[in-house]
């Protein structure tokens, strides 16, 4: 075969693998907001993943033995649980069809969870932990994060910021804001967007 020939060949499969991965990306969920976040939540199949609302820094974790027991924890101060019932007003109002309510088991992830919707099961996966814990740590909360939510619902789940940031390049979430994130299966997931504790009454308003 002439070089020439060869040449253009190679060329013409470099541009394939080229083309091929910009329509990966092309494909992939791009940020939504406004109309559009909300559209897509009430479609469902999303997973809304909270952190818990504001706390009390003044206490902690250290000498906690049962999840039961709220008292040797660092729980919810007042502002954060009024801030978790103006969030699950404004999701009520939004009609959002949420299925299953998955919370770590602290106090604080439960308080919160059960504020904005009403209930929650605790889940082990869902479980907080130090920023530098490797991902095998978190490989539960990966299954749940990238699991594709039963048709027509969406999935909430309330946690902690350290997990979600171990598993992605998403920033450390503040208290009481949440990731709306689409799953991919064994791709994982993509976020769609972060909306801070204060901004449901804005996606809510007419």
């Amino acid at each position: 075969m002439p070089d020439t020939r060869r040449v253009a060949i190679r060329r013409i499969a470099t541009l394939a693998v080229t083309v091929a991965f910009a329509g990966a990306s092309l494909a992939a969920d791009e940020p939504l907001a406004g109309r559009a976040l909300v559209d897509a939540l009430r479609v469902g199949g999303l997973v809304i993943y909270f952190r818990h609302a504001a706390t009390d820094f003044g206490e902690n974790d250290i000498g906690m033995t049962d999840y039961a027991n709220c008292r040797s924890q660092r729980n919810l101060t007042d502002a954060g649980r009024a801030d978790a019932r103006v969030i699950g007003a404004a999701i009520t109002r939004l009609g959002l069809p949420i299925g299953d309510v998955l919370a770590s088991p602290f106090c604080r992830t439960m308080e919160t969870a059960t504020l904005i919707f009403g209930r929650a099961v605790a889940t082990p996966d869902v479980l907080g932990g130090p920023a530098a814990a490797g991902p095998e740590k978190y490989a539960g909360l990966v299954r749940l994060l990238s699991s594709t939510p039963p048709s027509g619902v969406d999935v909430a789940i309330v946690g902690h910021a350290n997990p979600l940031r171990s598993v992605s390049d998403i920033p450390l979430l503040a208290e009481g804001e949440a990731a709306v994130l689409r799953p991919r299966g064994t791709a994982g997931f993509d976020l769609l967007a972060r909306i801070p504790k204060d901004g449901w009454d804005a996606l809510a308003a007419p």
